[in-house]
């Protein structure tokens, strides 16, 4: 706790002074142009690995960073996507997982979990479809690529689960708001962001770049401001292409990173069918 208050007195002191304007903005009203769905793990914070300012992100952080289908629930994800979509009309989403995800490794031991951590049990049942698909396809796996997979389809079923808001598929219907994939790697702090062409989550850096030149390194508060500027000039934010309820793709994805294994085309379809599977 002490630790905490220095913080606060070294925020008061030291952080504020240099943005005085900026709070006074604030305190009439925010505008963040970015949702940031991640997880609670306390080694993933949203603000530090992308190093925003105040003011950039609208959050949600949970268990698993999970989001319920429609009406599976109503609980405070939902209400902050609907916020977040309607009163804010935020135009880019993140969903962020990361390696060493403890509610992954719960998914790998969910019957356990019952009766130890009921709440967490039911919680995990809004990623069934991800566990599904890997205790199908891949129960040969060592534990730790089958974790690395289920990370991985985590992401990708959340999107889906993402899809079934009103609120979300109106502003992807119309073309305005851009939904991303994203594994944060603890073990280097690197990032991996899904590419929709090579189905694999790839670098971000060689989809942010200055005009014509090389990568660009986003500044403080830089997040938001970089993703609509490209929206804006017409060349596009790097973004999760998502595909129709009843579509199926084509080619395979392709996790990149060790461990991480092929999935067929059937297989990468039945990701996007959420809790349905």
């Amino acid at each position: 706790m002490e630790k905490l208050l220095r913080g606060l007195r070294d925020f008061q002191e030291n952080y504020i002074p240099d943005r005085q304007e900026l709070i006074k903005q604030l305190a009439k009203g925010q505008s963040p142009r970015v949702l940031f769905i991640g997880c609670s793990d306390s080694r993933v914070d949203p603000t530090i690995i992308t190093q925003s300012e105040i003011g950039d992100l609208f959050v949600i952080r949970n268990a698993g960073n999970i989001i319920p289908p429609y009406e599976a629930t109503n609980g405070g994800e939902g209400a902050t996507i609907e916020y977040a979509m309607e009163a804010l009309d935020i135009g880019q989403v993140i969903v962020c997982g990361h390696t060493q995800c403890g509610a992954m490794k719960g998914l790998l031991q969910l019957g356990e979990l019952e009766d130890k951590m009921p709440l967490v049990y039911h919680w995990l049942h809004h990623t069934e479809a991800t566990r599904k698909l890997v205790e199908d396809h891949y129960s040969q796996l060592e534990k730790k690529d089958k974790l690395d997979l289920l990370v991985a389809q985590n992401v990708l079923t959340q999107i889906d689960n993402l899809q079934t808001y009103p609120s979300v598929r109106s502003k992807l219907h119309a073309g305005t708001v851009d939904i991303h994939g994203w594994i944060y790697q603890l073990e280097t702090a690197q990032l991996l962001a899904y590419d929709d062409e090579s189905k694999s989550f790839v670098p971000p850096h060689s989809k942010i770049h200055a005009d014509g030149g090389a990568s660009k390194v986003l500044k403080p508060g830089g997040l938001s401001q970089a993703l609509n500027d490209r929206a804006q000039s017409g060349a596009g934010a790097p973004s999760v292409a998502l595909p129709g309820f009843s579509k199926k793709f084509s080619e395979p994805m392709q996790p990149h990173w060790p461990g991480a294994s092929r999935l067929s085309p059937e297989q990468a379809a039945r990701i996007y069918r959420g809790a349905g599977v």
